[in-house]
């Protein structure tokens, strides 16, 4: 049995989906970061980063329960765990790794700060949110490119990557607005034939659940909000 502990984040969504479409067994532990959770030393035993989605795998390697945090990590573990949704021949793996690593690495943390100036940050940041939906848009004009070239993001083959990166790609509307997710049609029609798959309906459908479970960021604390965040108070700079 494997445990998740999350929300409902984008980095979370893609562990639900991974373990819906590997098929298994898995229980949900909800944290709410809206709270400060996830700053409970019993969970940052967990993840010392005090972050989600973690999960425990009671049946890690040799048979011994094993604990694995970075949404990344975990999407390679379960692949690993499951010989699934990453290609067999190395070039293919690497292929696939590679652009789980600009999910990773650049869509993730860019959409990440354009969520946190839009939706978070005091008045007067138009430089910062005019800096990463820039940022946004750069990987996704990529992206675009390579979807148009093959059929997944890995190649040939549904997998990690796939997996990573839309769910953040399925909010482009909902937040560079409907006339930026013209521009991608190649994205667009992707993320459309994943979001049919029954596996991902599912997961979206647990994701609500587990959102209802936990505290809206519009209803949190602002010194909860301020330690989640580093500032303020929480602030060392």
């Amino acid at each position: 049995m494997i445990t998740l502990y999350g929300m409902g984040s984008p980095n979370v969504v893609k562990v639900y989906i991974a373990l819906e479409e590997l098929g298994l067994p898995y229980e949900v532990k909800p944290v709410d970061v809206f709270t400060g959770a996830q700053f409970d030393p019993a969970f940052r035993k967990l993840n010392p980063l005090a972050k989600v989605p973690v999960i425990v795998d009671s049946d890690g390697p040799d048979g011994a329960p094993y604990t694995v945090f970075e949404s990344g990590a975990i999407l390679l573990y379960l692949a690993e765990k499951t010989g699934r949704l990453l290609p067999a021949d190395r070039a293919g793996k690497y292929d696939a790794i590679q652009w789980l690593m600009v999910q990773m690495g650049t869509v993730g943390p860019m959409f990440g700060q354009l969520v946190h100036f839009t939706r978070f940050a005091p008045a007067g940041n138009d430089y910062a949110k005019s800096r990463y939906a820039t940022q946004v848009h750069r990987v996704f004009e990529t992206i675009e490119q390579r979807l148009s070239e093959t059929p997944y993001l890995g190649g040939a083959e549904y997998g990690v990557a796939d997996i990573a990166t839309f769910p953040w790609a399925r909010i482009i509307p909902a937040l560079l607005g409907a006339e930026a997710a013209a521009q991608f049609p190649a994205v667009t029609r992707w993320a459309d034939k994943i979001a049919a798959r029954p596996a991902v309906q599912a997961a979206l459908a647990k994701v609500e659940r587990v959102r209802a479970e936990t505290t809206p960021f519009d209803k949190a604390e602002a010194d909860k909000l301020d330690k989640m965040f580093g500032r303020g108070k929480y602030a060392v700079a």
